[in-house]
């Protein structure tokens, strides 16, 4: 088994997968996945109309942009939130993340998600999975990599048309391909967030998702959000050699207006065979660093209190103290129920850390999840992983915190939809 160690070994060594080993073999042991089944006809999505807007409109105003991102936030999830508490013997996900890649063009040496041998996905794939996620009731398109936006053009397709069929088109990327010209593009097709990925402000090798190589483009990012009326979160992840940088990075937010959100290192879930830094790597936190990772934490907390956008609920934070010492709380994961993933051949897995697992859990428009076998799974995998996502989804899975997050918006004319559901 790959083992990763400490730089400058100690000869304390962690396993190359944090889950129980009879979960991991089960979920990994040599099979095969369903295939998707061939359409009749292959299918592909019609080239975006650009630009939508007229050349000389003028910005949103305030409430146009609050009005516009409350009508968004009301869509694409309140409602699917209802319908799912009314159909809940059905397959709902409220947040679908829909992979259109697996490659990407930076290698931080602690993220396993990417595999730069793995074809992109195809435009009938992708198709066919907005269309069978419409006919779900989904209205939230989470495009997920490796990198989005690799292929510009294929992405500027894909959010043209799930806008047009109503989704809140959600985008993750490191920025390095975010050009102004692919920042207008997206705007227009109906983007609604993007989540730009951030560790440091510097580059360093070890964590080369760095602010300032792209800052003309996050400042044009930032500067179209009222011409679009898309919303701006950074995504830091919280390692051993980056305590400074998140607190910097967490107030440039601040200046600039937008939400973070925030997620502590960990290492892969499952064992990734193409992930290339077991070994010395630096980023990880090991027992000496909790107490300065604790600090950052309450550093974060007490800032959130002071009305920090930020999407992370304090509890979510406070629990990730446990995650460093391998102690996590139980808590109610809805992946496979409320949220799934579409890897890039359009097969299915209810979770990020599961995309390389074997375990068939079928294919866009021919599910296999089934509640008993995710629950007996998740009875062990929750133990080890706190998906800031699929965490975030089953905070918010509970019909008073909705209700009274509901209330808080409207109180404050929705202004604050982007920042946290405490």
């Amino acid at each position: 088994m790959a083992e990763c160690t400490r730089p400058q070994d100690t000869g304390t060594s962690a396993p190359a997968f944090r889950l129980d080993v009879p979960l991991h073999e089960l979920l990994t042991q040599p099979k095969e996945r369903s295939a998707v089944s061939p359409a009749a006809q292959t299918q592909t999505l019609p080239d975006p109309v650009y630009p939508q807007r007229a050349k000389g409109d003028n910005e949103l105003s305030k409430s146009e942009y609050h009005k516009l991102n409350a009508l968004r936030t009301l869509n694409g999830w309140a409602i699917p939130y209802v319908k799912s508490r009314w159909y809940s013997k059905e397959l709902r996900p409220i947040i679908p993340y829909l992979f259109t890649e697996w490659k990407c063009n930076l290698d931080c040496h602690y993220c396993w998600s990417f595999n730069n041998k793995i074809k992109g996905m195809t435009e009938d794939t992708a198709r066919r999975s907005i269309d069978w996620l419409h006919s779900i009731g989904s209205r939230v398109l989470a495009l997920m990599g490796g990198e989005p936006l690799l292929r510009p053009h294929f992405i500027h397709k894909v959010v043209y048309y799930a806008a047009k069929k109503g989704f809140f088109v959600y985008l993750p990327t490191n920025g390095r391909l975010m050009k102004p010209e692919v920042i207008d593009r997206l705007g227009d097709a109906g983007l609604a967030t993007v989540n730009l990925a951030v560790d440091s402000v510097e580059e360093r090798p070890e964590l080369p998702k760095a602010l300032n190589p792209i800052r003309s483009y996050f400042d044009y990012l930032v500067k179209r959000q009222h011409y679009y009326g898309y919303t701006v979160m950074f995504n830091i992840n919280i390692t051993r050699i980056n305590m400074d940088d998140v607190k910097e990075l967490t107030e440039i937010a601040r200046a600039n207006g937008i939400a973070t959100d925030y997620h502590i290192n960990e290492a892969p879930l499952t064992k990734q065979d193409h992930f290339k830094h077991y070994e010395d790597n630096s980023t990880y936190l090991w027992p000496e660093d909790y107490p300065r990772a604790d600090a950052i934490l309450d550093w974060i907390v007490d800032k959130q209190r002071q009305g920090y956008k930020m999407v992370n609920p304090v509890q979510h934070l406070l629990d990730m103290k446990d995650l460093m010492r391998d102690g996590v709380k139980p808590w109610k994961c809805r992946a496979g129920q409320n949220s799934l993933i579409i890897r890039t051949d359009g097969t299915l897995a209810p979770c990020f850390p599961m995309y390389s697992a074997t375990y068939d859990w079928g294919t866009v428009g021919n599910h296999k999840f089934d509640v008993k076998q995710l629950d007996e799974m998740k009875k062990s995998c929750t133990k080890h992983c706190l998906s800031t996502c699929n965490y975030i989804l089953s905070y918010c899975y509970d019909n008073m915190r909705v209700l009274k997050w509901g209330l808080k918006q409207a109180l404050h004319g929705f202004r604050g939809a982007t920042g946290s559901f405490e």
